[in-house]
Formats: structure tokens, sequence, C-alpha cells
């Protein structure tokens, strides 16, 4: 990977392919690898960014205060793409809406797939995971935090360990586990997400959702699909919330023809 480097680190960064620039943005429990299965694909009509948020893979944890949009606006600086075309997963789709608030003029259309919603009402199910994972990372025990994790977000509530490939939960594990270690490091300095109005976002959008994911996520994808106006709802049968991961071909189908736009 090459990488980017600041006063707070550096950021490992991956491009692959040539066309117009898409940049793909990995889940709060994964790297830029969960990516992997869609990026040939995606490579043979587009630039392909991907990169690590700090703290996770092998970009480094910060050092004092950033923000995740700041972060991928001098990546594209650095690379010297003024518009692209963004995906995010999970809360790499959150930090690709936060982009396209703070920065309209760059961004020439969104994918969101499974965003979180700041400030959403948890359900019990979602609070109890909390719970286990804190008490987890609180008693020394990481082996039980990946556990934890592992079930609430590539397993998911709606299927068993039998129905998940388990090359997929290998590929996981580790970029999970230094997701953990940084965990705390990454909350105190990261400013979050911006309190911007979705009702502004005025370029082309797709939501994505797996209907295996968890009831809050089915939720807050359809709060953003009915209020981002003309935004595209995506279902995905057989995914959970790593839609990347759980179904890689139905989704090149689906971004294919939308990032061609």
């Amino acid at each position: 990977m090459l990488t980017l480097a600041d006063e707070l680190g550096h950021l490992s960064y991956t491009v692959t392919g040539d066309g117009p620039p898409v940049v793909l943005i990995h889940a709060g429990v994964a790297d830029h690898r969960m990516w992997d299965a869609v990026v040939p694909a995606l490579a043979e009509r587009h630039t392909v960014i991907r990169y690590d948020l700090r703290g996770f893979g092998e970009s480094a944890p910060p050092t004092g205060p950033f923000s995740e949009t700041d972060d991928l606006r001098r990546l594209l600086d650095h690379l010297g793409h003024e518009r692209v075309r963004l995906v995010g997963c999970s809360w790499g789709g959150r930090v690709a809406v936060d982009f396209t608030l703070t920065h309209p003029d760059r961004v020439h259309s969104l994918v969101a797939l499974c965003p979180p919603w700041p400030g959403y009402a948890w359900s019990a199910d979602m609070v109890a995971y909390d719970e286990a994972e804190t008490a987890a990372l609180a008693a020394g025990d990481l082996d039980e935090a990946v556990r934890v994790n592992m079930d609430m977000w590539l397993r998911g509530s709606a299927r068993q360990w039998q129905d998940v490939d388990a090359a997929l939960a290998d590929q996981l594990r580790g970029p999970l586990r230094t997701s953990l270690v940084n965990q705390d490091i990454v909350g105190t300095h990261s400013q979050g997400p911006t309190s911007g109005d979705i009702t502004t976002i005025a370029v082309p959008t797709l939501v994505g959702i797996g209907r295996l994911d968890i009831a809050d996520f089915q939720d807050i994808a359809h709060r953003y699909a009915t209020g981002i106006p003309g935004a595209t709802l995506a279902e995905f049968a057989t995914a959970a919330h790593l839609i990347p991961l759980d179904a890689p071909t139905e989704l090149i189908g689906v971004l294919g023809p939308f990032l061609a736009r």
C-alpha cells in the first residue's frame, strides 16, 4: 500500500484500475480489504481508491483531533481528484454521507450501504451488544470482544454460523481485532459525524441494506432513502450488515450501472 503522511501519522491507501475515480470506504469493523471481491470488476471501468481510516488496517491511529472528512479531502487532493464517486459501508457509509454534506462540489454520486444514523435510539438488542463488547474490553478479553462483534456484524441475528462462509470470518477477524485495539484512541480524537441536513444532498444517491441485517439498520436505511431527495433503496436478500463480504456479486450488479451514470 501507499501512504499519505501528515502531522497525525499516516493514511494507507491503494489505487487500482483506470477511469472515473471511485472511493471505497470500509466499515468500522473492517479495513480496505473488505472490498477485495468487488474491486476487480469495478477497476475495469474506474480508478478504484481504497484507504484505511485512521486506526484501521495499516493506517496509524491518530495522535490528536482529526476529522474523517478532512482525511478524505486531503487524500483526494494528494491524488489529484477533484470530484469522485463515493461508496461507503456502515461507518464508511456515514463518512461518505458526511463528506457529501461537507464538500458537495467534490462528489459526483453517493452510495451508502447500511450507514448508521447519528443519535439513533438503538433497540434493546443493540444496547445488549454494546454492553457485551464494553464488558469484554474492560476485562481485557479481546478474543471475546471479537466474538461479540463477529456475531453482530458478520453472522447477524437472522442466521446461524453454518450459514456463513467460514472464509469470511477468517478474512474479518484480523481487521476487526485491530479496530478494537485502537477503538478508544480513535473515539477520543475523532470529531465524529457532521450534523448536516441530508435533505440538502443533491447528487445521485443509492442506499443499500442487507435483508438479514438487524431491524435498527433496516429502519435507518429507509430513513436515508426517504430523506435524501431522489435516493434509491437497494435491498440485498442474502446479506447481513457487511454487504461487500456477503453479496459481492449482487453488489457489483447494482454498482456497475449506478456508477456509470
